[in-house]
């Protein structure tokens, strides 16, 4: 486990320090909605909320299945080792 962990520590703190900025999504939709409301043949953005739902959610199923199969592998490992008793 410390092996791994001084391997993988570095790596995710060169991930994190190496991110490069990015616009947010949010904005530009906030953008597209305001400019629809004043054009009366305009797009209809009613479906808006859905896919900022999606966009969000997205980060949160994968930190889930990761930590389902994370918690897996340990339950796994627990399992095999003979108890100490």
């Amino acid at each position: 486990m410390k092996k791994v962990l001084t391997t993988l520590l570095p790596l995710l703190l060169l991930l994190l320090l190496s991110a490069a900025p990015s616009q947010a999504q949010c904005t530009m939709c906030k953008s597209n909605v305001e400019s629809a409301r004043t054009e009366k043949d305009a797009y209809d953005f009613s479906g808006l909320n859905k896919g900022i739902l999606y966009i969000m959610a997205a980060p949160y199923i994968i930190g889930g299945i990761v930590g389902y199969f994370w918690y897996r592998n340990v339950r796994r490992n627990r399992q095999q080792r003979p108890s100490a008793a």
